[in-house]
């Protein structure tokens, strides 16, 4: 094979200067973002953008490291490796110690590259005599051809085999299909896979290299390849992109109405100040200040959360687009070549944390900024004036609870407790109106939950009652705005409803049954002849009044269960007969 044959597979065609800058370039695809020129030697970032090879070395490093390992080079130094941000999305990527040609190549931007060459009206050149025009294209070298070559190229033994295409047809077709060859092997496909280095090979090097390895061939390891990165596209990652696009549209909503919402405000307060003289202008003026600092320090809030969201929307929508192109577009080589990065970055992306979800506190919209005309503003150049700006808002850790209800209760007893919204200053909120959430669940079984029902006060205080049916100790959530007030979850303790005696409060059984022989009491005392109750200065008569029940000396107590009655007298208990 000719030294023109055996051009490497990451060459591109070239274009004069003329045509690269006369407007015909119209697929992005095919120009490096960096220096907006077709793609040479195109490489793929860490965040799965692609520029030229020449490009990613110009860039300025952004930290340098040391670490020593498998890449140390002579003399056992550690192994640099330059960080530097992406010109695209200002991500820090880190370059491998051997530099730019360590970075995975992007075969699908080379496919780009030779269809726009392809879509230009300039004539190609052959790539072998340098003389006719180029007709046909060999995909296995990948050289343009005129028609006395492409017919030396196919009586020649070597490369009689090879795939020629028409040039007309590749371009009609829209998509160029071309094997991936191997760097170290010109000429050579990379037709197989080697699992323990995780890399495609070709023949030669799975004879040579990779021969103690064990390599399957493309085909048969693709699907369970290609379906990792469409799991974590279509499972999690394509989710995700909508909810980021939802919160977004939230968001510019918000913005929209919390606009629309200062403007109303402002409509209300210049009506109400046109009422009144020099003294209450100057006071509507002082009024609209306030207004203006309000939405300020709100649009900013929108604006940085926006900005987040945006952010998340960019990095996730570029990783899902070059993923979901890559799976459809790209070969079987061509996913494993660029599948390591890709998983890389879409699962750095799948585990990040800034991921908004529908039971998220929605963005504020300006809905707490409201016009108070009645309310006292105090002296103004010696008239009162009245009318405020209302903008508090619920501060969550100045929230506070009342009533010994939330701490403990007894079984099938309905407790209460009241939660108190308060602003920032500890003020009380003298609105009602905020979404409150109470949940009451047990600890130890979690299908035990307790209904909580909360009454709105239109005071900033809210009522919450509920009725447990099961002793134990429970977890009370207490939420505003779908997030936890101070010191939530809380812990409630529930007891045992208390036990009422069902006997009598008595000296004796003897006295108390009239001398019945049957009549037995809850302590454990005997009397002789035959009485099976106690007796005054029997044995085990406690001395003083107990109940006949349970045999307690405590006139206000609860009564012992019959556990502890078994326990105490082994021969049973019967209520002593009242008189």
């Amino acid at each position: 094979m000719s030294q023109s044959e055996q051009k490497e597979n990451t060459e591109q065609p070239k274009l004069s200067s003329e045509n690269e800058h006369s407007g015909f370039l119209v697929n992005p695809r095919a120009v490096c973002n960096a220096c907006k020129r077709l793609y040479r030697d195109p490489k793929i970032l860490p965040c799965l953008h692609t520029f030229c090879s020449d490009c990613v070395g110009r860039l300025e490093p952004f930290s340098v490291s040391s670490r020593r390992g498998e890449e140390a080079v002579e003399e056992d130094r550690p192994a640099v490796t330059v960080t530097v941000l992406c010109p695209d999305c200002d991500s820090e990527v880190d370059i491998p110690p051997s530099g730019p040609e360590g970075l995975s190549t992007d075969h699908l931007a080379l496919d780009e590259v030779f269809l726009e060459t392809l879509a230009t009206d300039g004539p190609l050149g052959c790539d072998l005599c340098g003389e006719g025009g180029a007709e046909s294209r060999c995909e296995v070298c990948c050289v343009n051809l005129c028609e006395f070559c492409c017919q030396a190229h196919r009586r020649q033994k070597r490369t009689a085999s090879h795939s020629v295409q028409c040039l007309e047809e590749l371009k009609s077709r829209g998509r160029l299909c071309r094997p991936v060859l191997c760097s170290l092997h010109p000429g050579q496909e990379l037709r197989l896979f080697c699992q323990p280095c995780d890399l495609p090979v070709c023949l030669e090097c799975a004879a040579t290299l990779h021969r103690d390895h064990r390599c399957c061939p493309t085909r048969d390891v693709i699907d369970r390849h290609g379906d990792r990165i469409r799991e974590l596209v279509t499972v999690r990652l394509r989710p995700r992109l909508e909810r980021l696009k939802d919160s977004l549209q939230k968001v510019e909503v918000a913005q929209e109405t919390l606009q629309a919402r200062v403007d109303a405000t402002a409509n209300e307060v210049r009506a109400f100040a046109r009422a009144y003289a020099s003294a209450v202008e100057s006071h509507c003026l002082s009024l609209l200040h306030c207004l203006e600092d309000v939405r300020v320090q709100r649009r900013n809030q929108l604006h940085l959360q926006r900005a987040q969201l945006q952010q998340a929307l960019l990095d996730i929508g570029g990783g899902v687009e070059f993923a979901e192109r890559l799976l459809s577009c790209g070969s079987d080589a061509e996913i494993l070549s660029a599948k390591g990065v890709t998983l890389r970055r879409l699962t750095s992306l799948a585990e990040s944390s800034y991921d908004p979800h529908p039971a998220t506190a929605p963005p504020d919209d300006g809905s707490s900024i409201s016009f108070m005309p009645r309310e006292p503003a105090g002296d103004l150049e010696g008239y009162p004036v009245v009318g405020v700006i209302n903008s508090k808002t619920v501060d969550l850790s100045k929230c506070t609870i009342e009533g010994e209800g939330l701490q403990r209760g007894r079984d099938g007893q309905q407790g209460h407790f009241t939660l108190v919204c308060r602003d920032s200053a500890g003020e009380q909120m003298t609105r009602g109106g905020e979404q409150v959430l109470v949940s009451v669940v047990h600890k130890e079984k979690k299908n035990c939950t307790v209904e909580a029902t909360v009454v709105d006060n239109n005071d900033g205080s809210y009522s919450i009652s509920y009725t447990p049916e099961e002793p134990g100790a429970y977890s009370v959530w207490v939420c505003v705005k779908a997030q936890h007030v101070k010191g939530s979850p809380f812990i409630l303790d529930v007891k045992r409803k208390l036990r009422r005696h069902r006997g009598t409060f008595h000296c004796c059984s003897f006295c108390s049954s009239g001398g019945a022989k049957e009549a037995r009491c809850g302590c454990p005392g005997t009397m002789p002849g035959g009485f099976k109750g106690c007796g005054h200065s029997h044995k085990g008569h406690p001395g003083k009044p107990h109940w006949s029940c349970c045999g307690s000396t405590v006139e206000r107590s609860e009564c012992l269960p019959q556990s502890v009655l078994d326990a105490v007298s082994p021969r049973g208990h019967l209520r002593t007969v009242e008189l």
